[in-house]
């Protein structure tokens, strides 16, 4: 994995963490963690797209994200976890490997 999708990786990790925070901020500093989160994420996203193809990082970062939330809400805020979500959550992250894995070479250089 080179370093940019290793900014993408860091970017779904804020996101996962600002997510979280946006409904169990309860005070002036976890409000303030979580728009940092907020702004370093979008940074990183940002970062990131000008290297790599805008479409399949942006693919990434919402795919990952949203099932790191899912996953963050079952290991520490005992939200329930089912068959369906598990299904659809594995649906979600075959398309987003599926997209990622399909991506040309030519795509990944990315500069423009």
């Amino acid at each position: 994995m080179n370093k940019h999708w290793s900014i993408v990786l860091l970017a779904v990790l804020f996101e996962v963490i600002w997510v979280i925070g946006l409904k169990h901020s309860h005070s002036i500093w976890a409000w303030g963690g979580t728009a940092f989160a907020v702004v370093f994420t979008f940074y990183l996203l940002l970062l990131a797209g000008r290297f790599l193809p805008v479409g399949t990082v942006y693919t990434v970062f919402t795919g990952l994200g949203t099932a790191g939330t899912v996953m963050a809400g079952v290991l520490f805020f005992d939200e329930s976890l089912s068959i369906a979500k598990v299904l659809l959550l594995a649906i979600l992250l075959a398309g987003v490997i599926g997209l990622k894995t399909v991506t040309s070479h030519d795509a990944k250089e990315g500069d423009a």
